[in-house]
């Protein structure tokens, strides 16, 4: 059996070989490495994937998650509602800009936003919501948006971690992830469900006027060389990080097939041991599976994963401290206690290999190392 591996962009790559090859040594032979035509492409490209009218693509997701807030007027003295559990980019981003994370607690099945609790801390000062679209599923939506529109307030959706996953209304319609709201926000980071070979990112919008600004946000707040209007960014993706993302656009169906058909494996070798709670999938969405994180209850999670490692089995930790408890966010005045599940699933989860190129056997392995793991 080969070392298993937490995400094996080596194999993957290995595999599209010919493909990226090629498309890497069109752009070497232009030498357009900044707005080349693969860049257009690209955008294009992502577009009819997503169903979204407009793609700018930019340097990363959090630059896009900064974009968005810039994009909407979110500054100083105004509110954005999000959650503690995520990666801390999405924070980062509302304090970056000036304005003030308002955190909400999850679900303890989907790690979403609880949606019964977002009313609670709306105030007149709220500008925004950033539902975040957590491992690969969509938050819930239908309430979201509602509650968005009658409070008149955006939605900028973060859906870094979830590229590929459609989210169905209630009333049938679908949607993809971060194409659902004011602006979506998605992440190329390598190992990403679509992920380039360094950093890239995107945003999306249905509205030609925002999509304008956005453009020019991600480009020192130009849109004629030289002359600035806006206080902007400098965040490009580049063309051969384009490139890349063409030819593996081209595999995002298959590469997410992959992933489903590992954590459908995981799910049923892993469902009869009772300390280990199973991801839950949100109805509405479909998952795409960036990461397969159980709970392991009982205070074991850490000893699993000790045992784990020991036998050849990387894990990781999505995440092991929310973001109202870490030391850059101490000015918002939150303690241990004040965000209950989000603090349990910081002690809980464990994240287990998911990639493209996982075999059965290596499924076997890890789920029996699990099942093997002494009490």
């Amino acid at each position: 059996m080969t070392p298993i591996l937490m995400v094996d962009l080596k194999s993957q790559y290995l595999r599209l070989k010919p493909e990226i090859d090629a498309a890497v040594r069109r752009v070497l032979e232009t030498t357009a490495f900044i707005q080349g035509n693969e860049v257009f492409e690209f955008e294009q490209n992502l577009s009819q994937y997503t169903g979204s009218k407009n793609v700018i693509s930019c340097g990363n997701g959090t630059d896009a998650l900064t974009a968005a807030l810039l994009s909407s007027d979110v500054g100083p003295g105004d509110e954005v509602v999000t959650t503690p559990f995520t990666f801390i980019a999405t924070v980062e981003a509302i304090a970056r800009v000036g304005a003030t994370p308002v955190l909400t607690d999850v679900l303890e099945d989907t790690f979403m936003l609880d949606v019964s609790q977002l009313e609670a801390v709306l105030t007149t000062k709220t500008k925004a919501i950033i539902p975040v679209h957590l491992f690969g599923q969509c938050a819930d939506m239908d309430s979201i948006l509602k509650i968005a529109k009658s409070h008149n307030i955006k939605v900028i959706e973060d859906a870094c971690q979830a590229i590929g996953a459609e989210y169905t209304f209630a009333d049938g319609r679908r949607g993809h992830a971060g194409a659902m709201g004011s602006v979506g926000c998605l992440s190329f980071f390598p190992s990403k469900n679509l992920g380039c070979f360094g950093d890239g990112g995107a945003l999306m919008t249905r509205d030609e006027e925002l999509a304008a600004r956005l453009r020019s946000i991600c480009r020192h707040g130009s849109t004629e060389r030289y002359h600035h209007n806006l206080v902007g960014l400098n965040s490009r993706l580049d063309t051969l990080q384009a490139a890349v993302l063409n030819v593996k656009l081209q595999h995002l169906r298959e590469f997410i097939a992959a992933r489903k058909k590992a954590a459908t494996y995981y799910r049923s070798a892993l469902s009869d041991i009772n300390w280990i709670a199973l991801p839950e999938e949100n109805p509405q969405s479909a998952h795409t599976y960036h990461q397969f994180t159980i709970r392991v209850k009982d205070g074991r999670r850490d000893t699993l994963r000790s045992h784990l490692a020991d036998k050849g089995i990387p894990t990781a930790i999505h995440y092991p401290v929310p973001a109202h408890l870490q030391p850059a966010y101490a000015f918002l005045n939150h303690r241990a206690g004040d965000f209950p599940v989000a603090e349990r699933l910081c002690d809980e989860v464990l994240s287990l290999p998911m990639h493209t190129e996982l075999t059965e056997e290596q499924l076997d392995y890890i789920c029996l190392t699990i099942k093997n793991f002494p009490l």
